[in-house]
């Protein structure tokens, strides 16, 4: 697994990480429910997307998601994303725009992918990075959580000015791991029609997250895809 870690900011802050013996277990899970035939979604190539994608130095934003989607072709490794094209778009994504555009106008109907967002420094980070096609949560409590709860020590200890975008109960219990005083943590419902309604409408957590930026002396997020 180690190897498909490729950006070098990750594979240095990670490499003792893979000598724990809870990811030789995940390792093992994973390699055994390969074997009896079982499709795991995402391809491996892709587990460590986010980290690929956004070097531990330039993280501005985290969003945390859960798990993959666990529907064919639309998992590639970053949290609400989805590989083109797909329609309809998944029902939280399409939330996820239905804020962007009440809150900055901003309307990326017609992609699903937030490469470019993962590109300016937005973590799109999921807690589990792995699901068994057509299973929602099928790999939880295997192991991901431990590594993925590594991942936001990391930022929260090296790096400054983060956003920290916790939408959701299971999202926000990972609060507690990163300092507020350097850090803005931006805790809404999730966007997902289950429960949007309690808060997420109106949220404006774009927005927000660029103010901060901007008033750290940071470059502010292009949220147009």
């Amino acid at each position: 697994m180690y190897n498909t870690i490729k950006e070098s900011s990750w594979k240095s802050a990670l490499k003792n990480e893979f000598n724990q013996s809870y990811l030789k277990t995940l390792e093992t899970f994973l390699a055994e429910e390969k074997a009896l035939g079982k499709n795991i979604l995402p391809q491996e190539s892709l587990w460590f997307n986010a980290l690929n994608s956004t070097p531990l130095t330039q993280v501005k934003v985290v969003i945390l998601g859960q798990d993959p989607y666990p529907t064919l072709g639309h998992a590639y490794g970053l949290s609400f994303s989805a590989l083109d094209p797909i329609h309809p778009l998944p029902k939280s994504l399409q939330n996820i725009y239905k804020e962007l555009k009440s809150d900055l106008n901003i309307d990326n109907q017609d992609t699903a992918n937030l490469q470019p967002w993962a590109e300016q420094g937005v973590l799109l980070l999921n807690a589990v990075l792995t699901v068994e096609e057509g299973k929602a949560n099928a790999h939880k409590n295997k192991g991901w959580e431990k590594f993925t709860d590594k991942i936001i020590h990391l930022v929260n200890d090296n790096c400054d000015n983060v956003v920290f975008i916790l939408w959701g109960a299971y999202a926000q219990k990972k609060a507690k791991f990163i300092d507020d005083s350097k850090h803005l943590i931006i805790k809404d419902p999730h966007p997902s029609p289950l429960s949007a309604y309690r808060g997420f409408w109106g949220s404006k957590p774009f927005s927000k997250a660029n103010e901060y930026l901007k008033n750290h002396n940071k470059s502010m997020i292009n949220w147009e895809l």
